[in-house]
């Protein structure tokens, strides 16, 4: 009884430190007064507000465009990239193997500079197609390790078995390689995006004029106050997300319910 009861307020302790600042945050997104610091009044002031702060919702679309897009792209060249080192052997495939971690455990300050220190070599300017471009640099490894711990040892024989029956390369990815490796690229691909979403410092070093992200609209803030319309939109993303997560539950236990 004890084991479980110090257990249960180990957990209670836990989710209170996750979910404790997201519920004051959507508590002050209703806060009729401008400083985050005393509840006053409530009011949906500042949802009226969010819709008039144009630098904000530039910054918040951009940062959906950026997300969207390098989360695509990252994701068909990470699966692929997955696949192929599975399914071929050639020279320095197990150096490529051990590289595929660098930008995972390096800080993001010094993947940023480097990429920064490319683009002035290359005289790229800067802007949205160079944090597009950061964005998916970052994000590929992610999804290729991802997607290598889905793929069995198994599938290369499986893939053989269904040229055999005469399935052709692409038929045979699409019908037989890519349903069994799904998991691992929704969960690359969803890892992918929220890299992309709450990027600050990669951003801050390949950013342009006119491709403010969202993240770094709110870092700028820091120093004249953030005013209570971002907690207004975060609660909006919040809200967002929880549907998203329903929507994906429930289709999920249709699914297994079906079967």
């Amino acid at each position: 009884m004890k084991k479980s009861f110090f257990k249960n307020i180990f957990i209670a302790l836990v989710f209170t430190f996750l979910y404790l600042p997201i519920i004051i945050l959507v508590i002050y997104s209703f806060n009729a007064s401008k400083m985050n610091v005393l509840f006053t009044t409530f009011t949906f002031s500042w949802y009226k507000t969010l819709f008039y702060n144009k630098d904000l919702l530039e910054a918040f679309f951009n940062t959906l465009i950026i997300a969207a897009t390098s989360t695509i792209i990252s994701t068909i060249i990470g699966t692929l990239s997955a696949v192929g080192l599975n399914k071929y052997n050639f020279f320095g495939k197990s150096l490529i193997l051990k590289l595929i971690y660098i930008p995972i455990v390096i800080p993001e300050i010094v993947l940023g500079i480097s990429l920064l220190s490319i683009y002035t070599l290359t005289k790229l300017e800067l802007g949205m197609f160079t944090l597009i471009l950061s964005h998916i640099a970052f994000s590929i490894p992610f999804v290729i390790v991802s997607v290598r711990t889905t793929i069995s040892k198994e599938l290369n024989s499986i893939e053989e078995a269904a040229k055999d029956l005469g399935a052709s390369p692409l038929k045979t990815f699409m019908l037989i390689t890519l349903p069994i490796i799904k998991p691992g690229v929704v969960s690359g691909a969803t890892l992918a995006l929220t890299l992309s979403l709450d990027d600050v410092v990669i951003s801050y070093f390949t950013a342009g004029p006119g491709s403010n992200t969202l993240p770094l609209k709110i870092y700028s803030m820091i120093k004249t106050g953030i005013t209570p319309d971002v907690n207004a939109l975060s609660t909006l993303l919040l809200l967002a997300t929880i549907i998203i997560l329903t929507v994906s539950t429930i289709t999920q236990s249709r699914k297994v319910v079906t079967k």
